[in-house]
């Protein structure tokens, strides 16, 4: 721009603003200072227009890569979490916690605690307790497995006998009086009907065969 342009743009400012400078400002710092603001905004529109392209470059090269939007939100977030750790505030956070810790760990009441610990598992009481309760289990252990040996055998006692008493009930039973008379019933019965059925055929029509 020459000094035509800048005293027009300086004047149109001036006409905006109701023709008044700033106080302690002249006219040629106001011109110069206006030529800086438009110089400065061409470089910003331009570096908008190229952080644009540079972008779409961007997204070309991740989708040629397969790098997808999740993926690149799994490693923005452990770049994150990185920066994080090694941040001063977290390792500030670390160490305080540390100290914590060791002086938890070598505090008095945290040593007695331990010792009493260690004395009452190394007791005899402690160690009676641990062996009757071992034994019990043991005890009972081996009640249940004699009573389900017990139960089998009963069981396989009561079969066998079962089997046995049905196996001789049979040859007693057809000894038995009830029996016998039982048979005697049946066979006259069957002799009942025989004679019948024999005196039927005797006395019928083709026996008589008397001519008229």
């Amino acid at each position: 721009m020459d000094s035509s342009e800048h005293g027009s743009s300086v004047s149109s400012i001036d006409v905006a603003s109701g023709g008044n400078l700033p106080p302690g400002l002249t006219e040629e710092e106001a011109e110069e200072m206006q030529v800086e603001l438009t110089k400065v905004e061409d470089e910003i529109q331009t570096l908008r227009q190229v952080l644009v392209a540079k972008e779409r470059h961007a997204a070309e090269l991740k989708r040629r890569l397969g790098i997808s939007p999740l993926s690149e939100i799994k490693q923005n977030f452990t770049k994150g979490w990185h920066e994080v750790q090694c941040s001063n505030a977290y390792m500030r956070t670390s160490q305080t916690l540390g100290d914590l810790n060791r002086r938890v760990t070598s505090s008095n009441l945290y040593l007695t605690a331990s010792s009493t610990l260690e004395e009452i598992g190394r007791s005899d009481a402690y160690k009676r307790t641990q062996e009757t309760l071992s034994q019990a289990g043991h005890m009972t252990s081996a009640a249940f497995s004699s009573m389900g040996s017990a139960i089998r055998n009963q069981f396989g006692e009561m079969s066998s006998n079962f089997s046995m008493h049905h196996s001789l009930s049979m040859p007693a039973m057809r000894n038995s009086p009830s029996f016998k008379t039982f048979e005697d019933k049946v066979e006259n019965m069957k002799d009942k009907v025989m004679g019948r059925s024999n005196g039927e055929s005797d006395h019928s029509p083709t026996s008589n065969n008397t001519p008229f």
